[in-house]
């Protein structure tokens, strides 16, 4: 998988999680929650996780909104955050 690919990959991935999550990451940078280094950040963490088809398997089984990511995520403490300030 080419580097690009790869980082396309893990951005729907992050996107995927907190949307589950009740997140719009998009809304967050825009009310400063979430800047565009913690987004890069967060997309950079989650393509060098070894848990894709945990993820992908979480996802999958997600039919209402999760309180929290899958486990073992190293975004975790971000997306609680970001859970958090939006409510």
């Amino acid at each position: 998988m080419s580097m690009i690919a790869r980082q396309d990959r893990h951005f729907w991935i992050t996107r995927s999680v907190a949307r589950v999550m009740g997140i719009n990451l998009t809304e967050a940078m825009a009310e400063a929650r979430l800047s565009a280094e913690e987004y890069c950040e967060m997309v950079a963490i989650c393509a060098n996780c070894g848990r894709v088809q945990a993820c992908h398997q979480w996802l999958a089984q997600q039919v209402t909104e999760a309180s929290e990511p899958p486990e073992g995520c190293p975004n975790r403490r971000d997306f609680i955050r970001l859970a958090g300030a939006r409510r």
